[in-house]
């Protein structure tokens, strides 16, 4: 997540590793986290496994059939048949037959969807102290099987790494895509555009996907666009606020960037009656309420929905096939603070370490809490208000939105926060069908990824979401703490959570790899007699 001048998010992108922390210790020599363990988890791939029973909600935007039997050989779907009726015995000789030696995975009752991708998917970092382990089955409990990691903060070798091994399924974690960014504190400033391109050639040929970007000097964005198109690579940016007045949203599509990470750069595209953004005149961007603050300002100084210069921008972007990834989560304490930081799983599946990169600070990057004040959140607010109705008629329009969640940053935990990114969707206005949409096939495709996953077809990779409940009817059952209901004997209780996680054919319990997460926090706070305790208090 990176921070963009009014709001700078950058944290892990580009200088989170290098941040002093409060209470945490920063070590400059070492810029990656403890490597993943050795798989020890998972059934599988199986030379044939049978999901018997299920509804199934492809992820095309098709609503939901059932009962249907899905065949998978090794990692890839063969066969998806219906075989039956709601409500009635399904019939038998309907179904695919069992050979000897099949697995069979009996989901009557409950939904089948396709593994989830998170588009902006920071593999933790050294100064949030979240080793790999931690990350990777906090996604995987709660569906994730494919990431793109925006930036390789913990370096590109380091993610190339674990992407070699978790394709081939060696360690227990999504697939992987590696983006990579420019690294001036190794390398020095980029000052030509010969130099772009060389730094673009050399990722391509180390086997970087693509390039996450920030405010670049304009020939040096065109540069390197250009550059990355003709080496294969994709490109996403954050477009921080240094450089926003030079290079916009609206400008770098059509220069061909593939993908707009959050929203700076869209506000300044749609300014009308003013070229720059109106600062207060004693703001500094190195003061992260500065930054924060004035962010929730910025969509009401843009045209108005609907108005001609929006309508321009917006039948622009989608002439040129542009992909929005909002990541919403992860400025919603920006407008209600306590929610995000009393979020309940926090007790449990923070560890003290992420807890203190949390916490308020003038000099760590995203801990902008100086006075947070009623004031900001109104406006944070009214922007979301702004935000959404841009991102939902693009969707509307035909336009790519897709699901990131940048967690690890301002009180939002892997996994969690993207559940949360999927509620959010929802409150933007997209139908609970586009919301699984834009988790799966949308993801897939801006990835280029969808011939291969994203939705529930036969000829696809078997990558799949099970879960006990609808999750149409309430998105809250895929959190892996569950939904709170009443249950017969008016007692609460918990529903749903993610039951397996299955990717490339193998059958992870997504309620035990979140089980080895609460172990990897208990361990950690008995480790350092640590307790959560909110800021100001003892």
């Amino acid at each position: 997540m990176q921070k963009s001048g009014s709001v700078v998010l950058s944290l892990v992108a580009l200088v989170c590793l290098w941040l002093a922390v409060p209470g945490q210790a920063q070590d400059k020599e070492k810029k990656s986290v403890p490597k993943a363990p050795p798989r020890a988890e998972g059934e599988g791939p199986f030379d044939r496994l049978i999901l018997r029973g299920a509804t199934l909600i492809d992820g095309t935007g098709a609503p939901a059939i059932g009962p249907v039997d899905i065949v998978v050989e090794r990692n890839r779907i063969v066969e998806i048949k219906s075989v039956g009726h709601p409500g009635v015995p399904i019939e038998e000789k309907k179904r695919p037959k069992a050979k000897r030696g099949d697995k069979e995975l009996d989901l009557a009752g409950m939904y089948v969807l396709p593994g989830f991708v998170d588009m902006h998917a920071h593999i933790g970092g050294v100064a949030q102290g979240t080793p790999a382990e931690y990350v990777f089955k906090l996604w995987m409990g709660h569906g994730i099987t494919t990431i793109r990691d925006p930036g390789s903060g913990n370096g590109l070798e380091w993610v190339l790494e674990h992407k070699a091994k978790s394709a081939k399924n060696r360690i227990t974690a999504p697939r992987i895509l590696a983006y990579t960014r420019y690294d001036a504190d190794q390398r020095g400033r980029l000052s030509t555009p010969e130099q772009a391109r060389a730094w673009v050639a050399e990722v391509a040929k180390k086997g970087a996907d693509g390039l996450k970007l920030t405010s670049f000097r304009p020939d040096l964005m065109a540069a390197i666009i250009d550059e990355a198109k003709k080496q294969g690579l994709r490109t996403a940016a954050h477009l921080a606020q240094m450089g926003v007045a030079r290079l916009n949203v609206l400008d770098a599509a059509r220069l061909g960037l593939t993908t707009m990470e959050h929203w700076y750069g869209l506000p300044e595209a749609l300014f009308a009656g003013r070229t720059v953004q109106d600062f207060p005149l004693d703001y500094n961007y190195n003061n992260e309420q500065h930054r924060f603050g004035q962010a929730g300002r910025l969509w009401k100084q843009a045209a108005p929905p609907f108005s001609p210069h929006w309508e321009k921008v917006m039948d622009e972007l989608l002439k040129l096939d542009f992909t929005l990834d909002p990541t919403f989560t992860i400025y919603e304490a920006s407008r209600d603070l306590m929610r995000a930081r009393r979020a309940e799983w926090h007790e449990t599946y923070t560890l003290p370490s992420l807890w203190r990169f949390y916490t308020p600070s003038r000099k760590a990057h995203g801990s902008y809490w100086f006075f947070w004040s009623t004031e900001d959140e109104v406006a944070w607010r009214n922007n979301y208000r702004l935000w959404m109705t841009f991102v939902n008629e693009y969707k509307n329009r035909g336009g790519r939105v897709t699901t990131g969640s940048d967690s690890g940053y301002i009180y939002k935990l892997y996994g969690f926060g993207y559940i949360r990114e999927l509620e959010l969707l929802r409150e933007a206005g997209f139908h609970p069908l586009e919301v699984i949409r834009a988790a799966t096939l949308k993801g897939a495709e801006a990835l280029g990824l969808d011939s291969e996953i994203g939705t529930v077809e036969v000829g696809k990779l078997a990558d799949f979401v099970v879960v006990e409940e609808n999750p149409l009817a309430n998105l809250k059952v895929l959190y892996g703490t569950g939904a709170i209901k009443l249950d017969e004997n008016n007692k609460p209780v918990r529903a749903g959570g993610v039951r397996y996680t299955i990717k490339d054919g193998i059958i992870f319990d997504a309620k035990k790899l979140l089980e080895d997460v609460r172990r990897i926090v208990r361990q950690a706070k008995e480790k350092e007699k640590f307790k959560i305790t909110q800021p100001g208090t003892r």
